[in-house]
C-alpha cells in the first residue's frame, strides 16, 4: 500500500510555469509507476506524465515538451526518494484542471487527493 500527498498549483497567467509535488509513504523505487492525472470539467480524465521504476519518463502529447516529471532531489535524500514532482512550463488555458498524482503498485492504483491548477488571465 501507499499513499501520497500533493502540492502546489494555484493560479498562473499563460505562459507561465508551476510545479507539483507528490510524496509516497514509500521509495518510489518500490513502485511500478508514478505520475499525474487531470481532469477538467466536463472532460475524460488525461494520463499527462509518468516515471516509471523511478526513471524512465512518459508523457502525453498535448504536454509533451513543455512538462517535466521528475524526481525531487531537493527533497529526496541519497537513502530514500519518495517525491515526485511535475514542473509544468508554457501553461495554457487547456492545462485547466484538477491534477491527481497517482501509484502503481502491481494490480493497484493509489491516489493524491487533487490539487486545481489554473491557467487564466
Amino acid at each position: 500500500q501507499v499513499e501520497l500527498v500533493e502540492s502546489g498549483g494555484g493560479l498562473v497567467q499563460p505562459g507561465g510555469s508551476l510545479r507539483l509535488s507528490c510524496a509516497a509513504s514509500r521509495s518510489i523505487f518500490s513502485i511500478n509507476a508514478m505520475g499525474w492525472y487531470r481532469q477538467a470539467p466536463g472532460k475524460q480524465r488525461e494520463l499527462v506524465a509518468t516515471l516509471i521504476s523511478g526513471s524512465e519518463t512518459n508523457y502525453s502529447d498535448s504536454v509533451k515538451g513543455r512538462f517535466t516529471i521528475e524526481r525531487d532531489n531537493a527533497k529526496n535524500t541519497e537513502y530514500f526518494q519518495n517525491t515526485v514532482d511535475l514542473l509544468m512550463n508554457s501553461l495554457k488555458p487547456e492545462d485547466t484542471a484538477v491534477y491527481y498524482c497517482f501509484a502503481r503498485l502491481g494490480e493497484n492504483h493509489y491516489w493524491g487527493q487533487g490539487t486545481q491548477v489554473t491557467v487564466s488571465s
